[in-house]
């Protein structure tokens, strides 16, 4: 042991109560002076003659009376045999020894303390972390179609109760029933023209897209509408519609959803109002265009509906994949006419 080097040739003297068992039936209860002297790895009493009368283990000795002098030892925790020193220097030797086998010990309670700190924090992790994302992406991927369509009808009837009633004529209902098929190579889009409320366009589950009246009223065309239509249908796709919701919602409603198959009206209705004033996703312009070719679908229109100087949207005049022939027309005209009235009765 390095320490005890440091003191070797230190010696003190001490009062020793010897144990009284039966290899010991000669000894009473009396102190003795002896003589206390470092050996190796040991505290070593003797008498005024040398003879070792003890040998204590470093390892082993306890202090009986902590931060008081003068210091008892006992080699054991019952205190059976005890040495009492008065020597500072002995003391301190003593104590600095003991504090560096300490330091050495196993620490069992501490490895275990810190294996369950480190289990909490990961459970917090995961708790905060990825059960929420978990939670979320496992509901999203199991409620099926018809819950998605009663969710997204319930999100209609709540946005109309801001922008009012969806347009509606018998003809224009019918041209926009032709819009949405030719738009897509599905089930077609449920499309529905608002009076106001939505900028441009928005998408809902089940598979609602709905639509400003203006897009319709401002411009000579279908294209720029199916064009908003076209970016709505890439969005759904980017994203689960109620992947959105149920962020917003919060865990105790996702968790109801997948457990009842129920969502309250009022998750519902604090959605709808947050959904028409979050902008719309980003989307990359190569995947948009890719759907303009899949669709059969200018998307220079488009492109100068959303900026009218085309500088912000050039890649989807430059790149229209019907810039040099003809793409197949989404209407007639007697029906893009009874399209852009449909807000008029």
């Amino acid at each position: 042991m390095t320490a005890l080097s440091e003191y070797f040739r230190l010696e003190a003297t001490g009062l020793w109560r010897a144990p009284i068992d039966a290899q010991n039936p000669d000894a009473d209860d009396k102190r003795r002076e002896v003589i206390v002297s470092f050996g190796n790895a040991t505290i070593v009493l003797s008498d005024r003659n040398d003879k070792p009368l003890a040998h204590w283990a470093m390892p082993a000795i306890r202090r009986q009376n902590k931060g008081v002098r003068p210091a008892v030892y006992s080699p054991d925790k019952d205190a059976v045999e005890t040495l009492e020193i008065a020597d500072d220097a002995m003391i301190d030797a003593i104590e600095k020894i003991r504090a560096a086998i300490e330091r050495q010990r196993p620490k069992p309670g501490r490895l275990r303390w810190g294996l369950l700190g480190g289990f909490v924090t990961a459970v917090a992790a995961l708790a905060i972390f990825w059960l929420p994302d978990a939670l979320i992406r496992h509901t999203v991927s199991v409620i099926p179609d018809a819950k998605r369509l009663e969710i997204g009808q319930s999100l209609v009837a709540n946005i109309k109760r801001v922008s009012g009633q969806a347009c509606s004529t018998p003809y224009g209902n019918r041209a926009l029933d032709v819009l949405a098929t030719r738009l897509s190579d599905g089930p077609p889009p449920h499309l529905i023209v608002l009076p106001s409320g939505v900028t441009g366009a928005t998408h809902l589950p089940g598979g609602f897209i709905l639509l400003n009246h203006e897009l319709l009223e401002d411009f000579e065309e279908p294209d720029v509408a199916a064009g908003y239509i076209i970016a709505e249908q890439l969005r759904a796709e980017n994203t689960d519609p109620l992947d959105p919701l149920l962020r917003t919602a919060g865990l105790r409603a996702t968790f109801t959803l997948l457990t009842t198959g129920t969502i309250s009206d009022a998750v519902l209705a604090r959605y709808a109002e947050h959904h028409l004033t979050r902008p719309a996703a980003a989307i990359d312009s190569q995947k948009l265009l890719a759907k303009f070719k899949a669709a059969n679908t200018r998307s220079t229109p488009y492109a100068y509906g959303l900026d009218t100087t085309g500088e912000t949207t050039v890649d989807l005049i430059e790149a229209d994949p019907f810039a040099s022939h003809p793409a197949e027309p989404l209407l007639t005209d007697g029906q893009w006419i009874d399209l852009q009235s449909i807000c008029e009765d």
